[in-house]
């Protein structure tokens, strides 16, 4: 992985530990991030067996136990043995009982080994865990740091994390009108507190109440080979209760068969991995449009012949990040050739050579961006667009120079707003002008533009902490009117490393001032989505009218490995899903408007970047991605030009 991506995580993370803690999340907001194959909602203890001294029982769906004073505690172990698995229930403990879950309890000569995670009050951690034949406890040492998104197996002990963290740059502090924070995820005293654990090879990762991970490495050969029941836990004077309890097999992949709808026709012009987004344009010239992908333009019509115009390095989906988020084409240097512009950590500008049959010239025209979605829009409505994106913590754009090589940056918002996701473009107040929009509000566009001059701020809430996310805010921010009452409307996806897609309805009263009502679309699978579709990772997106009815649609889906091979992100080996959200206007519906899912494929999910656009002039919209499975044309068969 580069440096500088992995630089740019953490500073997004920096970002999330510096903001001011908000009031406890309500319970209401806890979710589920993966479907389980068992949820225990019984009144009987068939299953599990007892060991130690601790007293169990099981009632309405709960599993209770109970330490008296002087006794020393007990385990609740399921009859069945695991090695890898996701677990997620809801606890509450009383007076100083300590509970717990062990996982690979596996017998000894002596007595029983485990992993331990420990669940008090005053700590959340990991052990490894030695018991005598009763079940009483020998031994425990805390496990050494594991987690992250770098990996699946932990390495062998190092100071790589110190030494990241000594490259984790100073956020400022979050400005006081932000209308969103990180809620308290802290351990909730007398009270239910959530609990996500996913143990898989060597690396136990858990999440207290929908927080950041609490990780461990498992060593030794038994991190890798370690096999037996998991088993609830509980010490001390007290009770522990686990209600929800639910759990999944994670040494079983389920990968679905391939299903494309019928409005499209997929075509895969490269199989490999190179970037997370694309475009079109005529690069030679010839009349036909064709695609730019990472490194390789590829010809059309038919885009079996291709060409690099850079050093085509493929990478590897499982432990590698490609640089290319984003790519746009413009002819920049105005000389009638289509030039192309990457996006993401130091955008590049490649000049088409014309004719030449060589690699192209490439220069950077600004320091830097921060922002995981970049868009490239006409902002000031001189007919010419400009790059949108966030750097050093403000949102900003950049007008391409025909005769520089330097483009003159204009900043938008004040320092502290701006995150890695979510921008979108577009007239929310109705004054012709175009404005900017982020996870925490928009930013309406002066009068007279100024490249110091920040644009009036208007806090609101486009994004949302829930499924253990660190950060919020989605990837391509649509701005239409969904309901037909001539109010420009935003749809967003809520958090693209969580779950999440709703639509912001735009209201404006009698003095003109303008609110937005959510409404939520799809969610986590502990909530019943529209058409019951349910994905996590909704890392790029855009917005056209598939259907030629008119109104625009809304095209997501799932980035799969969004931070590589590892049970670090939310339901991360979830079908790699694409759909297209239908804008249906109706009276009768929450705000007036419907969104209504179709899938348009199942293998193949989206990068950083959804390109739509007519390829083959028959009047309709055709899609195009690039991402870790390649690159995919989906042709847009079902609607022709009326």
């Amino acid at each position: 992985m580069k440096p500088v991506i992995c630089l740019a995580f953490f500073f997004i993370v920096a970002f999330s530990c510096a903001a001011q803690q908000a009031p406890d999340a309500p319970l209401s907001e806890f979710g589920l991030s993966f479907l389980p194959d068992h949820t225990f909602k019984g009144s009987s203890l068939n299953g599990w067996h007892t060991v130690g001294n601790a007293k169990w029982q099981a009632g309405n769906g709960e599993l209770i136990g109970e330490v008296k004073a002087g006794a020393t505690g007990g385990w609740l172990a399921m009859d069945s043995g695991y090695q890898d698995i996701a677990f997620h229930a809801l606890f509450k403990t009383t007076g100083n009982s300590e509970a717990g879950l062990l996982f690979r309890t596996e017998k000894t000569g002596n007595g029983y080994r485990g992993v331990l995670l420990s669940l008090r009050k005053d700590s959340i951690a990991p052990y490894s865990i030695m018991l005598d034949a009763n079940g009483k406890e020998i031994s425990r040492t805390k496990l050494r740091y594991a987690g992250g998104i770098n990996y699946r197996m932990a390495p062998p002990p190092d100071t790589s994390r110190r030494r990241m963290a000594n490259f984790m740059p100073q956020r400022p502090p979050a400005p006081a009108d932000l209308p969103v924070r990180p809620p308290n995820t802290s351990f909730r005293e007398n009270d239910w507190n959530e609990i996500e654990v996913f143990l898989e090879t060597n690396v136990i990762r858990s999440f207290l109440n929908d927080g950041r991970e609490v990780g461990g490495a498992v060593d030794g050969d038994y991190g890798i080979s370690g096999f037996g029941p998991m088993a609830l836990y509980i010490s001390g004077p007290g009770e522990v209760r686990f209600k929800d309890v639910m759990y999944k097999d994670l040494s079983i992949r389920y990968t679905p068969a391939e299903e494309t709808s019928s409005r499209f026709k997929v075509q895969c012009i490269s199989d490999f991995y190179y970037s997370w987004g694309s475009a079109a344009a005529d690069f030679n010239q010839d009349g036909n449009i064709d695609i730019i992908a990472g490194p390789y333009i590829y010809f059309g019509p038919d885009f079996t012949k291709s060409k690099e115009i850079y050093p085509a390095v493929a990478k590897g989906p499982s432990q590698e990040f490609t640089a290319v988020n984003h790519e746009f084409t413009y002819d920049v240097n105005q000389d009638g050739w289509p030039d192309i512009i990457t996006g993401w950590g130091s955008p590049s500008v490649y000049i088409n050579p014309k004719t030449e049959s060589r690699r192209w010239e490439v220069y950077s025209p600004i320091p830097g961006t921060q922002s995981e979605t970049t868009l490239f829009t006409d902002i000031d409505n001189d007919g010419k667009p400009e790059l949108v994106y966030a750097s050093q913590t403000q949102f900003r754009y950049a007008k391409p120079e025909a005769d520089s090589k330097t483009w003159t940056e204009y900043n938008v918002s004040e320092k502290g707003y701006a995150l890695a996701h979510g921008i979108g473009t577009g007239d929310i107040n109705g004054d012709g002008r175009t404005d900017i929009l982020g996870a925490t509000g928009w930013w309406e566009q002066p009068a007279t533009l100024s490249k110091d001059k920040t644009w009036k701020y208007h806090p609101f809430a486009f994004g949302r902490y829930k499924n253990r996310a660190t950060n919020i805010g989605g990837s391509v921010m649509a701005v239409y009117d969904a309901n037909g009452d001539g109010l420009n409307d935003v749809v967003s996806n809520l958090n693209v490393h969580g779950f999440g897609l709703a639509w912001f309805e735009q209201k404006k009263d009698a003095a003109g001032n303008i609110s937005f009502e959510r409404h939520i679309i799809n969610d986590d699978y502990s909530v019943k989505s529209v058409g019951d579709v349910t994905f996590s990772q909704g890392h790029a997106a855009t917005f056209a009218d598939i259907d030629n009815d008119g109104v625009m649609d809304y095209i997501v889906g799932k980035r799969f490995f969004t931070h590589l091979d590892n049970m670090f992100d939310p339901d991360a080996y979830g079908p790699p899903v694409l759909y297209w959200y239908r804008t249906v206007r109706n009276k009768n519906a929450p705000g007036g408007a419907e969104f209504v899912p179709e899938l348009i494929h199942n293998r193949s999910g989206v990068g950083s970047q959804v390109t739509a656009i007519d390829l083959n002039n028959d009047g309709a919209v055709d899609i195009l991605t690039s991402n870790n499975r390649g690159t995919f044309i989906f042709w847009n068969v079902g609607t022709q030009k009326r």
